[in-house]
C-alpha cells in the first residue's frame, strides 16, 4: 500500500476514536417519576446543560402502556413526566404534573358528575393533552407528536415512545368473585394497587412495532441504560414490544439495569404489587435474574446490575456492584449514572 493512503487510513482510524470519546451515545429505558430524574442524573454525568442539548446524544426509550384516553384525550403520563422533569417545568414535589398548577377544569367536570373523577387533570397540563390529541386525530404518529411537544420544553433528551402504537397495560382482578381486567392506571390511581393482580398485560404490544429510532438508539449506543424504574410496567412494557429484546441482546453496547428495590421495598411506588404478579420477589437479586444475562440466557438483556449498598448483588453470568442508590437530589443521581456507565463500558473521559 502506497505510504501517503497508509498514513491517510491512520489518520482516519485516529479521528475515529477521537470522535467516540468527544461523543457518548446512550439509551435509556424509563419509565415514570424515577425513570424521568434518572435522566437528570444521566444528563449530569454527561456534563450536558439542564436544559437544551449538548455535545453528547442521550435517547430515552419510553413506556407508553400507561397511556390512555379521558375525557376524549390521550394521556401520556410517563412522555409528559419525562419532558415536563427534563424541560423544567415539573411540580418536584409530587413528581408529577405542572409546577405552578391550578384545577379549574377538573372542579368543573366535578360539578358535572363527569367519569372518570379519580384521575386528576390539571389546567396547563390539559394543554399538552389538547394539543396531542388534536395532532394524533389528524393522523401524526405518537413520535411526531411527541417531538412537536418537546419542541417547548427542550429536554436535551431524544424522547422516543417505545411504539407509535396503541398499547394499553391491564391488570386482571377479582371483584365480587369474579376476574376482570381494568386498566392500569385504575388500579394504579384509584384502587392504589390494593386489588390483588392476578395477571398484567400489556394490551396491543404483540401486534405493536417500536417507533422510529428505537432499534437504531440501542443499535448505535456506547451504553445502554435500564433507569429504576417499575420491572414490569415500565421496563417490562418496552420489553413487550416486538424487536426491543433481540436489539438489546444483539447491541455492542454494554447493557446495564439499576435496581428500582432497595432493602426488599421499591425505590418509589408500588412495584412490589406488580412483581407478586408475575411471582418475582421483591428484592435487588430476583429482579436481576428476572431480566436475566444476555451470555447465560436465551432472554436475558443484561451485563451489568447496581444494587443499593447492603443488597445482594449476585446475578448469574453479570457483572454486579453495590452502591448508595438514593436518588436524593441530581447530584446523587449523576454518581448513579456514572456507575451505570462506567460498568456499561462508556469511556466518559
Amino acid at each position: 500500500m502506497d505510504r501517503r493512503v497508509l498514513e491517510f487510513h491512520v489518520l482516519a482510524l485516529s479521528f475515529g476514536r477521537e470522535a467516540n470519546l468527544a461523543s457518548v451515545k446512550v439509551a435509556v429505558i424509563v419509565g415514570g417519576v424515577g425513570g424521568a430524574r434518572f435522566l437528570l442524573g444521566v444528563k449530569k454525568a454527561l456534563d450536558l446543560p439542564a436544559v437544551g442539548e449538548g455535545e453528547h446524544e442521550v435517547t430515552a426509550l419510553v413506556n407508553t402502556g400507561d397511556d390512555v384516553w379521558l375525557h376524549g384525550l390521550r394521556i401520556c403520563p410517563d412522555l409528559d413526566t419525562c419532558m415536563y422533569t427534563l424541560g423544567g417545568g415539573i411540580d418536584s414535589e409530587r413528581g408529577w404534573g405542572r409546577a405552578g398548577e391550578t384545577w379549574t377544569v377538573k372542579e368543573e367536570l366535578a360539578s358535572y358528575g363527569a367519569d372518570p373523577d379519580w384521575f386528576s387533570l390539571g389546567d396547563k397540563d390539559i394543554a399538552t393533552h389538547l394539543i396531542r390529541s388534536r395532532m394524533l386525530r389528524a393522523g401524526y404518529p405518537l413520535s411526531a407528536v411527541t417531538e412537536a411537544l418537546c419542541d417547548r420544553w427542550r429536554p436535551g433528551v431524544r424522547l422516543l415512545p417505545m411504539t407509535d402504537d396503541r398499547v394499553e397495560t391491564h391488570v386482571v382482578i377479582s371483584e365480587d368473585g369474579e376476574r376482570k381486567a381494568i386498566h392500569f392506571q385504575e388500579w394504579w390511581v384509584r384502587h392504589r394497587a390494593e386489588p390483588t393482580a392476578h395477571k398484567i398485560v400489556p394490551v396491543g404490544a404483540e401486534e405493536s412495532t417500536p417507533a422510529p429510532g428505537v432499534l437504531d438508539a440501542i443499535e448505535k449506543a456506547d451504553a445502554v441504560l435500564l433507569a429504576p424504574s417499575n420491572p414490569v410496567v415500565s421496563v417490562g412494557s418496552v420489553l413487550a414490544v416486538p424487536g426491543v429484546r433481540d436489539a438489546l441482546r444483539k447491541t455492542g453496547a454494554g447493557v446495564v439495569g439499576v435496581s428500582p428495590i432497595i432493602g426488599g421495598k421499591p425505590l418509589r411506588g408500588m412495584a412490589d404489587k406488580c412483581l407478586e404478579a408475575i411471582g418475582v420477589d421483591t428484592t435487588a437479586a430476583a429482579v436481576g435474574v428476572h431480566y436475566g444475562s444476555r451470555h447465560d440466557s436465551e432472554t436475558g438483556i443484561l451485563d451489568g446490575w447496581l444494587v443499593h449498598t447492603g443488597d445482594t448483588a449476585h446475578v448469574p453470568g453479570v457483572a454486579s456492584r453495590a452502591l448508595p442508590l438514593i436518588m436524593s437530589d441530581v447530584d446523587a443521581t449523576a454518581e448513579i449514572a456514572r456507575a451505570a456507565l462506567s460498568l456499561a463500558g462508556a469511556d466518559l473521559g
